[in-house]
């Protein structure tokens, strides 16, 4: 059938990113995007990551 949604393979991507089924399908489409669309800048490392804490502390 063309044009039918791949429910599965989206599934199994969804999976191997670690969401769970019951949370992949309450994700808006601009979550999943978030989750799967590949970005272009270097990943956070321990660095930003201590910045970011020190910014915005937990209460």
């Amino acid at each position: 059938m063309s044009g039918a949604t791949p429910w599965a393979e989206l599934l199994r991507t969804a999976a191997g990113l670690g969401v769970a089924p019951e949370a992949f399908w309450r994700l808006s489409l601009r979550e999943w995007r978030w989750l799967t669309v590949p970005r272009g800048g270097p990943a956070l490392g321990r660095d930003g990551l201590r910045a970011l804490m020190e910014r915005y502390p937990d209460d």
